[in-house]
């Protein structure tokens, strides 16, 4: 399993953003099978985020949306919505800008999940090392 944003893996990432995204085009009446699909897939790669630095010349953020595309196409057939959601899912930190309404709500919710992986990471951290001092300093049962 590979870890992703140092607190999660790629698969429940990518779960995350899959239903986020069918929530959203649900509501908004938009393709719900398409964004769902290319949700699951916008992060379909394969190397450790540490080693991003070793793939491609134009690095991690222009390079795995490329990578993801080419590796979705080897497991299935992909519609040109789908395509364009998986390869523009960086916009913002790309040039890449997304062509269709699919593809800004995968790209939004995309950050949206790293915000709360990254939240949820950070709390869970805050609060093992707070109980852990805590558990130091105060031993009720221990009597001076």
């Amino acid at each position: 399993m590979y870890k992703h944003h140092q607190v999660t893996n790629r698969l429940l990432h990518s779960l995350s953003v899959s239903y986020r995204s069918y929530r959203w085009a649900k509501r908004l009446k938009l393709n719900t099978k398409a964004i769902a699909r290319a949700g699951l897939l916008h992060d379909l790669f394969f190397y450790d985020c540490e080693t991003k630095h070793e793939v491609g010349g134009k690095g991690h953020n222009f390079e795995h949306p490329r990578i993801a595309l080419e590796n979705a196409k080897k497991l299935t057939e992909l519609s040109e919505l789908e395509c364009d959601i998986i390869l523009k899912h960086m916009a913002g930190a790309t040039r890449d800008v997304p062509k269709y309404a699919e593809s800004w709500i995968v790209t939004l919710m995309d950050k949206q999940s790293c915000i709360a992986e990254l939240t949820t990471g950070a709390f869970s951290f805050i609060y093992r090392h707070t109980v852990k001092a805590m558990d130091v300093a105060y031993k009720p049962n221990q009597m001076n």
